[in-house]
């Protein structure tokens, strides 16, 4: 039998989490939450725990997964691929002119969160695009890199998880599936996912709360003290930020070097093509439809694929316009790679995290000690407090969804007979997309989460600056999204639902949110 850690299996990410928003260093918390879980495995042996933290874990479970390497080396390669387009003066030129059509921060802004909707297709991809896409811009109109760092996380995972062909799609439906088959229920697992949809009240609200945040122009709680530092002052990043991303002066273009947007535009282009026939080749191409190829690929070996293809387009049309010689280019790209090494440390350690906390069974034991209390027209609701606690807790959305969802449908199922109901009723399918959103929510929260860390790396944000200021606005949504878990249990159509939930964000953004201009004045 597995050695049982019981509520032990909490410290850890507690201790990461806690002394990472309290000291604000996220590579030590990381790593001193790790070595605490490490030296509870090793009957509380220090100096064990010390060797193998790094032996076992960091090396052994996090840089020998396939997956993690795959992340990681996606992050290299972007940066690259970024380092090159600055050195041919395509990110200077874009700047420049979508600088001239922004009219007003709200415009830049708005910008921003329709492109985290239109990459809708992977979370990481979205996070490290629109980022390093748009920074400049964003920049330019001193907007603070905690506002823009929340505006593309909350866009990137909530777009992701609900869109019907995305890198998300395989794992909600084979788990639905894999739940219906052990219940022997018949129901096509892909319109149980489109029904689930008006239950995502989270990820739905969140997008809406994201918008009103930017058209009506306020904020509240340290986002507000974010802005007005930024707009009073020019500092986007706070005095002592970390960004966990590095700006190198020595990517920019060199002297006499007149850049175009379409030296931005084409490695984007490509790397998008690359990214959606990637998708599908590897998740199976002619033998699959296009939802289930996607669904099947490995995104990680995909977006590197169209990193370091789009790296070689741009450095080949780069040397044909003589814009900078090979030797030059390559240094560019290596100098971009280094630009990312601080947020491959900290998704390094978050790997070796996670790979501790589903060593001590944390989501076993959770789940053991709130399974009980689970009653009838409250399940949706309850489960989704479960949800976002185990994502907050363990970094992953995915992982709270592939050990929640097995358990959640049986007991939806059952409360739906009990109280008369059908079997895919209401709190079936309201408890399906409370797992769903929930899962996205926690993610949200967590500093050890790899779509928030890449968040925060895409923008340039300190991250725990990021966490600090995203996580009231989240947290404001979950209780609107938990109050309407309780409605819908009871029977009120989703739909209200989502309406009274947009109400009660307007009516909470105009009234406590203060406004401001783009100055930094308070109006």
């Amino acid at each position: 039998m597995e050695p049982s850690f019981g509520w032990l299996a909490i410290l850890p990410p507690v201790i990461a989490i806690g002394l990472a928003i309290w000291k604000r260093e996220v590579v030590i918390s990381l790593l001193l939450g790790t070595f605490v879980g490490v030296t509870i495995i090793n009957g509380w042996n220090p100096v064990k725990g010390l060797l193998e933290t790094f032996s076992t874990y960091i090396v052994g479970k996090s840089l020998a997964d396939a997956w993690n390497v795959g992340v990681i080396l996606f992050c290299l390669a972007i940066g690259g691929m970024i380092g090159i387009i600055s050195k041919t003066g395509g990110t200077k030129a874009i700047a420049d002119a979508l600088t001239r059509k922004a009219s007003s921060t709200r415009s830049t802004m708005l910008a921003t969160f329709l492109m985290t909707l239109a990459i809708f297709f992977d979370d990481y991809a979205n996070s490290l695009l629109v980022g390093n896409t748009m920074r400049p811009i964003s920049d330019s109109q001193n907007i603070s890199r905690e506002k823009f760092s929340y505006i593309i996380d909350t866009g990137a995972a909530s777009a992701s998880s609900i869109a019907p062909v995305s890198t998300w799609i395989a794992m909600e439906i084979g788990l639905i599936a894999t739940a219906f088959q052990a219940l022997s229920i018949k129901a096509n697992p892909m319109i149980i996912f489109f029904q689930t949809i008006p239950f995502r009240f989270y990820s739905l609200l969140a997008l809406f709360f994201a918008f009103m945040i930017i058209f009506l122009r306020r904020d509240f709680g340290p986002m507000l003290e974010a802005e007005l530092r930024a707009r009073r002052t020019g500092k986007v990043n706070r005095d002592g930020a970390v960004p966990i991303v590095t700006e190198d002066k020595s990517l920019l273009p060199d002297e006499g070097i007149v850049g175009t947007i379409y030296d931005m535009l084409v490695p984007l282009v490509v790397f998008l093509l690359v990214v959606v026939v990637g998708l599908w080749y590897n998740g199976g191409g002619m033998e699959k439809s296009i939802k289930d190829a996607f669904g099947d690929a490995d995104a990680s070996v995909v977006l590197t694929w169209g990193a370091f293809i789009s790296s070689i387009v741009i450095i080949i049309k780069g040397v044909i316009n003589k814009k900078f010689t090979l030797k030059e280019a390559v240094d560019s790209w290596i100098a971009g790679v280094k630009t990312m090494l601080v947020a491959c440390i900290v998704l390094c350690l978050a790997f070796a995290l996670k790979a501790v906390i589903d060593e001590m069974g944390l989501s076993t034991w959770i789940i053991d000690s709130l399974r009980n209390i689970l009653s009838g027209h409250l399940v949706p609701a309850l489960t989704f407090v479960v949800a976002a606690f185990i994502a907050t807790a363990t970094g992953t959305s995915w992982g709270t969804c592939a050990i929640l969802m097995p358990i959640a449908i049986p007991i939806s199922v059952g409360f739906a007979e009990i109280s008369g109901g059908s079997e895919l009723g209401i709190i079936v399918i309201a408890t399906i997309g409370s797992v769903l959103t929930g899962s996205v929510m926690g993610d949200h929260c967590s500093p050890i989460s790899d779509t928030t860390i890449l968040s925060s790396t895409g923008a340039g944000a300190d991250h725990i600056d990021h966490v600090r200021t995203q996580m009231p606005y989240a947290i404001v949504v979950a209780v609107i999204a938990f109050i309407l878990f309780i409605f819908a249990g009871y029977g009120l159509n989703p739909l209200w639902c989502l309406l009274l939930g947009a109400a009660t964000v307007f009516a909470i953004i105009r009234f406590v949110g203060t406004k401001y201009n783009d100055k930094g004045e308070i109006i």
